[in-house]
């Protein structure tokens, strides 16, 4: 075993013993954030950002978790969407000034740290399992649905429910969401360039693919297709919203690549803007086009809708084959992002002696977590081969919603606590942006339903008892190790 040194001492005692709050300036140093990052290597410029954003957005929300939304509002889920979009603008805000301002793999987690303390911070690393590692589940059930659409199409055959659902399903095991999450462990495990480089070719791909459905889609427009616009009124456009929102998760998985982008102080505010503007542009636009060219009914509860549309209109199913390209190209990138921020977030909390140890070697050769990676990729295998797609979405927005709602609590804590701290962008029209995106956030949590939320406090209980079992005890913040070693694979 090599090691790279690190300094332990913090550079400020905790503000008390029972907040336990880490300063923005030692996470800062801890991470060697302006300098090369805790053994990671700075390889990703703003094109490659944006491209990571996206990949980390764009895939089962709008390919496979469209017809749901649009089963609970109908025409309305462009409704849907904008206000998916307008929780997430405000809640973008928040992470682009504390992405500027700390610029460090743990993202939320870290954030909440610097103003809220550990025990929160532990809970919202606790909360960032649903959010990068079960979502990372429920895409890989999405990626196998359009798999076999895509070999329906090609071949004329898909591969049998026993080996491509879960139980819930009607299936015995969903071998293709397991085999996509190997894969992207594979590619995580082998540098971030690489994976980066991956990432924004499968962006560029699932964007023009998206946009070769709109034009398909536009050409079979009718107005009467968005009547009844509201068919279930308020509640179902937001019970829709509530799902849709499930299309924009993964934003925040820009901010965990703090240690590895370049000029992060500029480069992230400005791709978390970008990525937040394209994506809502291109999603009311994909619901608009498949609502308008064949109806609300017609696509409710269909798992590959997009195909379903362009083999309607273009009454041939190599377009609807193309899609199914498209989305198994898109869906396989996000799985490989969103694992990505998984462990940059795991590492953080390993490196605050949170969680064991191992989750922050660094390989020397390839300046990736490699035990981590596989990890994570064994562990969340398990739900996405005997999980269906509707049990793990829900839990997963309610948790990601949660994370968002203490974003924006922690850019008012921070305001006052460090007001002198370097920030590279500032939340506009403050305190009422990040007071809003609370508010929008607990309106979307409330849409998720009574059975959701109890599984949410269940979630939240057995992650308080984590951390006061082993979390607390083991933290670095009160028990200093002085200078020492900061382990590494090899």
């Amino acid at each position: 075993m090599s090691a790279v040194p690190s300094p332990r001492t913090p550079l400020s005692p905790p503000r008390s013993s029972r907040a336990r709050i880490k300063s923005p300036d030692l996470l800062v140093a801890e991470s060697g954030a302006d300098l090369e990052g805790h053994g990671l290597r700075r390889t990703m410029g703003l094109f490659q950002l944006v491209c990571f954003g996206v990949g980390a957005i764009v895939g089962t929300g709008i390919f496979v978790g469209l017809s749901d939304s649009v089963a609970e509002a109908g025409p309305a889920v462009v409704v849907s969407f904008v206000l998916a979009a307008i929780t997430c603008i405000f809640t973008a805000f928040s992470f682009a000034e504390l992405g500027g301002a700390i610029p460090v793999s743990g993202s939320s987690y870290s954030f909440a740290y610097a103003a809220l303390g550990e025990r929160t911070a532990f809970l919202v690393g606790w909360c960032l399992l649903l959010e990068y590692g079960v979502s990372v589940s429920a895409v890989a059930v999405g990626w196998s649905q359009y798999v076999n659409e895509l070999l329906n199409s090609i071949f004329g055959w898909e591969l049998p429910a026993a080996l491509s659902s879960g139980p819930a399903d009607g299936g015995v095991v969903n071998l293709p969401a397991v085999v996509v999450i190997m894969m992207a462990a594979t590619l995580l495990v082998r540098g971030i360039r690489e994976s980066a480089g991956a990432t924004a070719a499968m962006a560029v791909l699932k964007l023009g693919i998206l946009v070769a459905f709109c034009v398909i889609a536009f050409t079979a427009f009718e107005d009467g297709n968005l009547s009844p616009f509201a068919p279930e009124g308020v509640a179902g456009v937001t019970a829709g919203a509530s799902l849709a929102f499930f299309s924009y998760i993964g934003f925040d998985a820009i901010t965990t690549a703090g240690e590895e982008v370049k000029n992060p102080r500029r480069n992230i505010p400005i791709a978390i803007m970008i990525c937040i503007g394209l994506v809502t542009l291109l999603y009311c636009a994909v619901a608009l086009g498949a609502i308008g060219a064949l109806g609300a009914d017609a696509v409710s509860d269909k798992p590959a809708a997009l195909s379903l549309v362009v083999d309607q209109v273009t009454g041939s199913t190599v377009g609807g084959g193309i899609i199914a390209f498209g989305a198994v190209v898109a869906i396989a990138s996000v799985v490989l992002a969103v694992m990505y921020g998984q462990t940059r977030i795991l590492l953080s909390m390993s490196r605050d002696g949170l969680i064991p140890r191992v989750f922050e070697r660094v390989s020397p050769r390839t300046h990736t977590p490699v035990a981590n990676t596989w990890i994570v990729a064994a562990l969340f295998a398990v739900p996405a081969a005997f999980s269906s797609l509707d049990v793990v979405v829900n839990l997963t927005t309610i948790g990601t919603l949660a994370v968002m709602a203490v974003v924006n609590v922690a850019v008012i804590a921070l305001r006052r606590r460090n007001p002198e701290l370097k920030r590279s962008f500032r939340v506009p029209l403050y305190p009422l942006s990040p007071v809003l995106g609370v508010a929008f956030c607990l309106y979307l949590m409330y849409g998720t339903g009574w059975s959701t939320w109890v599984q949410f406090v269940v979630f939240l209980a057995v992650g308080a008892l984590v951390y006061a079992g082993y979390g607390r005890s083991r933290s670095r913040l009160v028990r200093p190790e002085g200078p020492a070693a900061v382990p590494t694979e090899g």
